[in-house]
């Protein structure tokens, strides 16, 4: 167990990074990084009828140009929050624990922040507080590189790579037509399991 997990933002992040949140007592969000595209930072996985579809926060072109993700602001001329919603409720309102859930992620989303550290934020403490993590989650204040320290995730947990931490399977909403699909955003393991989410975090990563 870490004391302190230094991790990027994430957009709706996988489970594996839940699972390092429950294991520390502090979680530190890096905010003065540059926006990196194709990352968690603004995109999630959500498992569908027809496969594994990704679901992309889109950002404002000035915040490809070397900016800092605290200043990376989100562009609402596209409909991304209807799609995005939709896709959500389409794939998931048959698990058992949908309906327990999906509003508060839907007025999240729905409230348009400004800022994609906003939006990240208020899915994350929802995330944690939904799952009964206890775990204190600050804020960097300064950038320091990546050194493989220990304790550091900000660019180990990616979609470009196979799941950062291996897990047992759980039911998901298509197991007859799928095979167990992994790296999900942990909304589908929250639509799935409810209550007992914390326990699977604890004992399966």
């Amino acid at each position: 167990m870490h004391q302190t997990v230094l991790l990027s933002t994430a957009y709706m992040p996988p489970a594996g990074y839940l699972s390092l949140l429950s294991r520390a007592r502090t979680a530190l969000v890096e905010k003065e990084e540059n926006y990196i595209k194709q990352t968690y930072r603004n995109r999630c996985e959500i498992i569908t009828a027809n496969g594994t579809l990704t679901l992309t926060v889109p950002v404002l072109q000035g915040s490809f140009h070397k900016t800092a993700i605290k200043e990376c602001r989100i562009d609402y001329t596209k409909r991304w929050p209807q799609v995005h919603l939709r896709a959500i409720s389409a794939a998931y309102r048959a698990a058992p624990y949908f309906d327990f859930y999906y509003n508060e992620i839907e007025k999240i989303i729905t409230k348009q922040p400004l800022f994609l550290l906003d939006l990240n934020h208020a899915l994350l403490a929802f995330l944690v507080s939904a799952m009964k993590i206890t775990v204190a989650i600050q804020y960097t204040d300064s950038f320091t590189p990546a050194r493989n320290a220990p304790g550091d995730y900000r660019y180990r947990i990616t979609p470009k790579a196979a799941p950062f931490l291996p897990a047992a399977p759980y039911n998901q909403v298509f197991p007859a037509e799928q095979r167990y699909a992994a790296n999900l955003s942990s909304i589908d393991l929250l639509f799935n399991t409810g209550p007992d989410a914390i326990h699977y975090l604890n004992r399966h990563f």
